[in-house]
């Protein structure tokens, strides 16, 4: 008599062989796309329907229940008599059909029953975070106090001015790395990473960006020593370093493996979920990675915000969770997370109906933004305009990017890229491009500040713009120049200005008045240069350039002037550049 089969034994193995399998492709997902496994994270209800229908499917295909079938029927004569005839009865060989598969008893229905609660949660999760049914919630993600501008923002000394944008900063920190002959190896093992991250470094605004492998097979050569450098770009003097550690970064974005940051913070903390990742130093120049913590505060997955950040020492994987960050790090909070959070608060400051019906005191943020470095720490600025206005400003925001402090400062006026334009106009034949601007208090007016570049990404002269009236424009070769130029343009459109200068530069500055000896011009990088030298001092050269101040082009020897100009140089030199010029 033949082993009967024990049905039990064999559902048994399929759910172990199946629970086996669905073990190594979760594990090979989750090594390579690192779910946190986090309720509140719509990644990990991906994850989890991932594994159970993984699961369910090869349980399935190994073999649940199936229906019998029969190859012939047994109710029914083999043959049949038709008068004299003797006939085959041949549907007593057609084949019944098969009963379909489905899943085996209790075990299936377990799975699918927690496919379905998995499907569910992320389904009314989504919906519960919705703003229709949190609008004052979503509102109040971000504090915003008004503040007096002129008071709180204060004039920026010409030392902390930011004068590059990140572009300009990343053909920088390329040529950098390019002119290195000291060590070529360097040069064909590594590349500049993308960070390009905005902080201060010892009280000055610059931009740090770590070295990463040139490809995979160079990452096999190096990964030993690790990542050597990082370069650090000053954005105000232009001055790029290449700053050479001591030993390698081995815990970067670029590493593979466990020393991947992401893999390696993933591990280290598997329930915390991780936004922004930024690259920064500290003040003695260690290199150091700042991860924001991510919490969902609304609903299940809604009201994205930040608390707290891990730092991880990029060189020995350091690692350490602070729910309040150093004084040093600048970067916690980042810019698009802040931008959300204020559209949040200026759409539905009326209610979710008004921000669509009726938009009544609806403002939304402008398209873009930049950066500001003021009281050691990191602000984003970015303008606020009416909702359906796309010409104006009414105002605009600094936020703190480590503590989240944000300020809205009600200043009518132009938008961004209007005022973009405006400067560009100024140097149309230069066929120069506009950075996106900064904010500056310039004589407590609030001024647009923006880096004029031609088609290689270089700085060549500067623009200030006037928030009010965006048809108040100056530019200049420096800076100094420059605020010179647009502080003449509002005395001469008859708006009061106080003018404070920070008191070095008063020190560095001088008057003298009398009538032009001598007039000379020079094209100078594009730019007219006129040289000015007065009676009596005809050994002295006054420079400015037309842009600087128009009405140098029609300044003829005899007229009276007087000039503010810088001794920068030294009060001995023959050629001192001229700040402001004012014909009598």
């Amino acid at each position: 008599m033949g082993r009967q089969s024990n049905p039990g034994s064999g559902q048994f193995r399929r759910v172990l062989v199946s629970v086996l399998v669905t073990a190594v492709l979760g594990a090979l997902y989750y090594y390579v796309m690192l779910p946190p496994i986090n309720l509140k994270s719509e990644g990990f209800y991906f994850f989890l329907l991932l594994l159970l229908a993984v699961h369910l499917s090869i349980y399935n295909v190994l073999g649940g229940e199936k229906g019998q079938s029969s190859s012939f029927s047994e109710d029914e004569p083999l043959f049949t008599m038709e008068g004299n005839r003797l006939n085959l009865n041949l549907r007593k060989f057609q084949r019944r059909p098969q009963k379909a598969r489905r899943p085996s008893g209790a075990w299936g229905a377990v799975v699918g029953g927690l496919l379905a609660l998995a499907a569910a949660a992320l389904v009314l999760g989504s919906i519960s975070s919705l703003t229709i049914f949190h609008a004052g919630a979503y509102r109040d993600l971000l504090d915003v106090q008004v503040g007096d501008f002129a008071s709180e923002v204060s004039e920026v000394s010409y030392n902390r001015i930011p004068m590059l944008d990140r572009d300009s900063a990343v053909q920088l920190g390329k040529r950098a790395l390019g002119n290195i002959s000291t060590n070529s190896n360097l040069v064909s093992q590594f590349e500049v990473s993308d960070e390009y991250a905005q902080i201060n470094y010892r009280e000055e605004p610059v931009r740090v960006s770590p070295l990463e492998y040139g490809n995979l097979i160079k990452w096999f050569n190096n990964r030993s020593e690790g990542i050597p450098a990082y370069v650090i770009v000053n954005m105000v003097t232009q001055e790029t370093r290449l700053v050479k550690l001591e030993e390698g970064m081995k815990y970067t974005t670029s590493e593979h493996f466990g020393r991947n940051l992401y893999r390696y913070l993933r591990f280290l903390y598997p329930t915390m979920m991780f936004g922004d990742v930024n690259f920064e130093i500290d003040d003695e120049g260690n290199p150091w990675w700042i991860c924001s913590r991510e919490v969902h505060t609304i609903g299940l997955f809604g009201g994205v915000d930040v608390r707290g950040a891990v730092m991880v020492n990029a060189v020995t994987g350091e690692h350490q969770y602070y729910e309040e960050v150093p004084s040093w790090v600048d970067r916690v909070y980042s810019a698009d997370l802040l931008v959300e959070q204020y559209n949040y608060h200026g759409t539905l400051v009326s209610g979710w109906l008004n921000s669509w019906f009726g938009q009544k005191g609806v403002t939304v943020t402008t398209d873009g933004y930049n950066y500001i470095a003021m009281n050691d720490d990191v602000y984003m600025y970015t303008g606020v305009t009416s909702a359906g206005s796309d010409e104006s400003n009414v105002g605009f925001i600094l936020v703190n990017q480590r503590t989240k402090d944000a300020r809205y400062y009600h200043v009518t006026g132009a938008e961004e890229y209007s005022a973009m334009s405006s400067a560009q106009g100024a140097v149309q034949h230069l066929h120069y491009t506009a950075t996106f601007p900064i904010l500056l208090n310039i004589s407590d007016e609030p001024t647009y500040f923006m880096a004029l570049k031609d088609g290689a990404e270089l700085v060549k002269m500067y623009a200030m713009v006037n928030v009010g009236d965006y048809q108040i424009t100056a530019t200049g070769t420096t800076v100094k120049a420059c605020q010179s130029a647009y502080e003449q343009l509002l005395i001469e459109n008859g708006i009061t200005v106080t003018e404070v200068l920070p008191e070095e530069d008063l020190e560095n500055q001088r008057e003298v008045s009398g009538k032009v000896a001598d007039i000379r011009s020079a094209v100078i990088g594009g730019n007219t240069i006129y040289y000015l030298s007065l009676e009596g001092a005809e050994q002295v050269y006054y420079s400015i350039s037309a842009a600087q101040q128009r009405s140098v082009v029609i300044l003829n020897p005899g007229d009276s002037v007087t000039i503010r100009y810088s001794i920068a140089q030294g009060e001995d030199s023959s050629i001192l550049d001229a700040l402001q010029l004012t014909v009598n």
